[in-house]
């Protein structure tokens, strides 16, 4: 089972994100770079997403944008047989995961590029930035290969 991708009409009548959002301008600038970027809280260093004006963990107001490693784990996913919005019609099936960042954030994305029957929790993925439009780049997960695979002992 293929997990679906953007075709050639990609941004045609699909929900796009706002890109004049200014909490999330800057996660939208470094995708379109090819880059994850979230915000992280400058005093406890807890990486705050989705994006909030001050820190859930201790309330600072110290926010700045930092580049994630893409690194991650599936959390949970499901495959969508059914598009929940035309748009996505020609796209079923396809995964939606939450990946579990390295850096602790949760960050729900799409996996592509694998087929569902191979996907896992636990299974390692690493960020792909997808463009969509040439104003809108998102960011996707695909299995990490054996060469990506980290082996070291759990904290």
């Amino acid at each position: 089972m293929s997990t679906g991708g953007y075709g050639d009409s990609a941004g045609a009548n699909r929900p796009l994100p706002n890109l004049t959002d200014p909490l999330m301008r800057p996660h939208w600038d470094a995708a379109r770079e090819g880059r994850l970027e979230l915000p992280r809280c400058q005093n406890c260093r807890f990486v705050i997403w989705p994006v909030l004006s001050m820190c859930p963990e201790c309330a600072s107001r110290e926010i700045a944008w930092e580049p994630m490693s893409g690194r991650g784990k599936i959390w949970s996913w499901a495959v969508y047989d059914t598009a929940l919005h035309p748009a996505f019609e020609t796209e079923v099936p396809y995964v939606v995961a939450l990946i579990e960042l390295d850096e602790g954030a949760s960050f729900v994305s799409n996996i592509v590029g694998a087929e569902s029957e191979t996907l896992a929790i636990g299974l390692e993925v690493r960020a792909v930035a997808e463009q969509v439009t040439p104003e809108i780049t998102l960011i996707r997960f695909r299995v990490a290969g054996p060469q990506e695979v980290d082996t070291a002992p759990s904290r």
